[in-house]
């Protein structure tokens, strides 16, 4: 699964071509034991995690908003993504 980025625990990816469970712009997040499908506008799609972390990914995703879509756009089309620092 390439990775878009990790921070406090968190690791974000993405899948190349993943457009068929949901059809919303999403990334996928792993947390401990914790998995989770978040839209980019900070929709809950599938799994679960805990609220504080939820809501560290969400900040994430709009502070990145335009480098996550780009890597989105990327990654449905097959190609390769860079990672996002998270401290930038």
């Amino acid at each position: 699964m390439p990775e878009l980025s990790r921070f406090a625990g968190i690791i974000v990816y993405m899948l190349y071509k993943d457009v068929v469970q949901h059809n919303k712009p999403h990334v996928h997040v792993r947390y401990n034991e914790y998995e989770a499908s978040v839209s980019l506008e900070g929709e809950l799609l599938a799994g679960n995690l805990p609220q504080k972390q939820f809501k560290i990914v969400v900040g994430w995703l709009l502070f990145h908003e335009e480098e996550v879509y780009k890597a989105w756009n990327l990654a449905v089309a097959g190609l390769e993504f860079e990672k996002i620092n998270p401290m930038k």
